[in-house]
């Protein structure tokens, strides 16, 4: 019998940039060509169908036209696609074009392009670079920035993928203008959890400024992005791996998720997540970690975003209650939730302990009351 001990410890700098503009399909070329990816010719731009005319195509022409071997690979928009088939249509789709591990992946879309296409990178040929190319507010509020990718199953959502950052992010604020009114407002929602969770200044910010967001104003829409990348960076870089502190972004999500699949995507992602905004509030205040004004200041504000607070009576509230359990943070068969302390701050139950366990009959009751 014979023993090795098979040594492989590393240090690995995931490090990377992320960029504000308008338009910025020619930086990423530049960046390219400055050796971002290092010597890469070949790019795979993933998108969908609705992205692909208005930003997918200039950014894969402004590629071409620097030299490079591009394709622009398309699924079918909507949460309903984030799904392992479409994984497996994308992988096919490019190994069929010859696409091999010398190639890269530019995510061009919002939270499911982003998603999607950075899972496929995390995978393909054991792993290949990927570039996320922001188009949505949710997208710059929040899956493109954090490492995390995933698809949906029937059960619940983003139960299958893994951590994988990009080489850079690129945020581009011009495309919100072209984004019809209910997506917009959708994005929003991952906006007012950031406030709601770590910034009061920001929250205030986003009550006074809403008219002026929705409008595309730039240095209104240049400050929400701002902020939204410095509130999740600030908390990816000390938890990367979601060890502890980077569960507060799941505030608002235990509901949320749960709402999103049992109304069968009919809600987008951030009109569920403001519904689990407005329930995890409710339960703070039951729990004493919030005051009824402050509950209600929420809700003005997600109402004012035009989002709603109150679950659908299409929703079976039973369904509802089952389906929390498929929450990530479940342990021991227990629902835990982030909770709100007031506005800007998060309740911490411990050293690196953001999630508190709540029993099922005080998540009904919340639930029945919404």
């Amino acid at each position: 019998m014979a023993t090795f001990n098979v040594e492989l410890k590393k240090v690995v700098d995931d490090s990377y940039e992320i960029e504000l503009g308008y338009g910025l399909y020619g930086k990423l070329a530049e960046d390219i060509k400055g050796g971002l990816v290092g010597n890469i010719k070949k790019f795979a731009v993933v998108t969908d169908d609705i992205v692909r005319p208005l930003y997918a195509e200039p950014i894969a022409e402004a590629l071409a036209q620097a030299g490079y071997t591009v394709r622009v690979f398309e699924f079918k928009s909507g949460e309903k696609s984030k799904i392992r088939a479409t994984k497996e249509y994308i992988e096919d789709a490019m190994l069929e074009s010859g696409f091999r591990r010398d190639c890269c992946i530019v995510a061009v879309g919002g939270g499911v392009v982003t998603d999607l296409a950075g899972f496929t990178a995390g995978t393909y040929g054991r792993g290949v670079p990927f570039i996320n190319y922001a188009t949505t507010l949710l997208a710059a509020a929040d899956a493109s920035v954090g490492g995390k990718t995933a698809v949906d199953t029937p059960l619940a959502t983003n139960l299958i993928g893994l951590f994988n950052q990009p080489r850079k992010v690129y945020i581009d604020i011009g495309a919100w203008r072209t984004l019809p009114e209910r997506q917009l407002h959708s994005g929003m929602a991952e906006t007012i959890k950031h406030a709601c969770m770590a910034d009061r200044a920001f929250f205030d910010f986003l009550d006074e400024n809403m008219e002026k967001i929705y409008a595309v104003d730039k240095a209104a829409c240049e400050h929400v992005a701002e902020c939204n990348c410095r509130i999740k960076y600030g908390v990816v870089m000390k938890d990367e791996r979601e060890s502890g502190l980077r569960e507060i972004l799941n505030l608002g999500h235990t509901v949320g998720r749960a709402v999103e699949t049992v109304s069968d995507y009919r809600l987008l992602h951030g009109e569920a997540v403001a519904i689990g905004l407005a329930a995890q509030a409710h339960l703070s205040a039951l729990l004493g970690y919030m005051t009824s004004g402050e509950v209600s200041a929420v809700e003005a504000l997600l109402k004012k975003a035009g989002l709603p607070t109150r679950i659908p009576e299409y929703i079976d509230r039973e369904a509802l209650v089952k389906k929390l359990y498929t929450d990530k943070k479940v342990r021991d068969g227990k629902l835990r939730f982030v909770l709100q302390k007031g506005i800007g701050e998060v309740v911490c139950f411990g050293e690196n302990v953001y999630a508190e366990p709540i029993s099922e009959q005080t998540a009904r009751k919340i639930i029945y009351e919404l």
